[in-house]
């Protein structure tokens, strides 16, 4: 996972030990920092009443081309290959968050009024390709609240507190997000939640041969997550697709489950390869992680909710870089997916 952060930030605190140290840090610049702050500025103040007005994200496209040049040469590289660890953090971006409202505490939270947390997020989805989400996932918002629900602790989910297994977001539908961004607005009061990745870069020389062909086989199918609250179990699908030397991974540990006996042999010995091999990071207000959702699985360390307005609350958005494939699933040209 690569770390960006700027020269005028703080040094990180102390990291929670896990299996993979040593991450490459590329710093930006205060005056990078200073001019992006003016590009989300101007953007927040063009946006019309809702997040959600196609507008926003058309003016979010023209914004980027006003991005620090540093900024968008990141962004262009990431795309292009996102490296062994497949994310990317870029640290204290310009938030606001000395301003921010208490963390809501409800299931389904998004953010319809725009922000500059959100206009933040809207800028590099346009960097990265172009923001969609899915009409039965919180109503369909482009900018959805991640955060801690009272009586939904337990939850496998974005409202959950215990430990979330890793998992390639939406893994079951044939539309996946190409990338998932987090952005940080809060920390958990501890400071120990984690963001874990794993990329089947890591992953795939330590699998066996056996095991490599078994996930290469369309024998597998993975349910809807709770979030969008029906149990559609999407397609039978194979874990690894593509290029055998580099292929891409649809796996959610929780959610996937095998039609052979081989097969769940083959997901037992993935997980436990992902969770030898995983990298973590603590992000702080400001951070935001950008996850390539086709290579990478994430998840996330457990935590202790308050419900006292100041918990942990990441604003999440989803980006596609080509929405042509999924024209089918969009009514008229649409950012929302219905099906």
């Amino acid at each position: 996972m690569i770390s960006v952060e700027s020269t005028t930030a703080p040094a990180s605190p102390a990291r929670t030990p896990h299996p993979t140290a040593g991450d490459g840090t590329v710093r930006l610049a205060a005056p990078d920092l200073a001019a992006l702050a003016l590009v989300t500025g101007d953007l927040l103040d063009r946006a019309g009443e809702r997040v959600d007005d196609p507008d926003w994200p058309a003016l979010a496209r023209h914004a980027w081309e006003d991005a620090p040049a540093e900024v968008r040469r990141l962004v262009r590289e990431f795309r292009r290959n996102s490296g062994p660890d497949g994310a990317l953090v870029l640290r204290r971006l310009p938030i606001g968050a000395a301003d921010l409202p208490p963390t809501p505490m409800v299931k389904g939270s998004v953010q319809r009024v725009p922000s500059l947390p959100a206009a933040t997020l809207l800028l590099f989805a346009a960097g990265l390709g172009d923001p969609a989400a899915f009409a039965a996932e919180k109503s369909g918002a482009l900018v959805q609240d991640v955060v801690p629900v009272p009586g939904e602790e337990e939850v496998q989910g974005n409202v959950g507190s215990v430990e979330l297994t890793f998992h390639t977001e939406n893994a079951f539908h044939p539309h996946r997000p190409d990338y998932v961004m987090l952005l940080c607005l809060r920390p958990d009061h501890e400071g120990v939640a984690e963001l874990r990745t794993s990329c089947v870069r890591r992953v795939l020389p330590r699998l066996t041969p056996a095991t490599r062909e078994a996930l290469g086989r369309p024998e597998y199918v993975t349910q809807a997550p709770p979030s969008f609250g029906r149990g559609d179990t999407g397609t039978v699908h194979a874990v690894l697709t593509g290029d055998p030397e580099d292929p891409d991974l649809c796996f959610d540990e929780a959610a996937t489950r095998a039609l052979t006996p081989e097969g769940q042999a083959a997901l037992t010995e993935l997980a436990t390869v992902a969770h030898a091999t995983y990298t973590g990071v603590l992000l702080r207000p400001g951070d935001l992680a950008v996850v390539d959702n086709r290579v990478t699985l994430h998840g996330r360390s457990a935590f202790t909710p308050r419900y006292d307005g100041a918990d942990r609350w990441l604003q999440r958005t989803f980006a596609f870089s080509d929405l042509r494939r999924s024209r089918d699933h969009r009514p008229g040209d649409g950012t929302v997916l219905v099906k």
